[in-house]
């Protein structure tokens, strides 16, 4: 199971490169991957696994984020109290985004950020988007609020870009009042 320690902390310089496509077949570290990032992500989001595990809670993690710069990330959205959809995404790329921008509420958090960030990140309230699933075949999707969310702060690892570079550094609220707050 993937572990805080195995996560990269924003000062590593890896997480700032681009990341590059995945060749299918998809290799055997890629598979693991997925199935240990989907495992981690669930007890992460369960209270007591993650304290059994120290582990800190989140919703999404690209293979950056742990050393494989390959276009890779996955999400584990919790839809109801204990029930879980898992989300792979291997080659993405954001087809259309809709004109409404929003922002979490609380602020963005992200498992390489290990430290409390002032600010609202601007994201799209919809897209939609292309991608491939593990065993290669494309699939479009269309994502709405906390899913379109999820997805853009973990494209933005394939492209090299953390979360508090989406934050004006010198008015942190800049336009909160024309966007909508999730």
């Amino acid at each position: 199971m993937i572990r805080n320690k195995d996560i990269l902390d924003e000062k590593d310089k890896r997480l700032r490169q681009k990341s590059t496509d995945v060749k299918f077949p998809l290799e055997d570290k890629y598979k693991k991957f997925i199935n240990d990032a989907i495992e981690m992500l669930t007890l992460s989001q369960i209270e007591e696994e993650a304290e059994k595990y120290n582990l800190r809670p989140g919703t999404g993690l690209s293979a950056v984020q742990v050393g494989l710069t390959k276009r890779i990330f996955v999400i584990v959205y919790e839809y109801e109290d204990g029930k879980f959809d898992n989300y792979v995404f291997i080659n993405p790329k954001i087809i259309s985004n809709s004109q409404e921008m929003i922002y979490v509420e609380g602020g963005e958090g992200c498992l390489s950020v290990n430290r409390e960030v002032e600010g609202i990140v601007p994201r799209y309230a919809r897209l939609k988007v292309e991608y491939y699933d593990e065993k290669g075949n494309k699939h479009e999707m269309r994502l709405r609020e906390d899913l379109s969310v999820i997805f853009q702060h973990e494209y933005d690892h394939l492209e090299g870009i953390l979360f508090p570079d989406r934050i004006d550094k010198r008015n942190p609220y800049k336009n909160q009042n024309n966007m909508r707050a999730i």
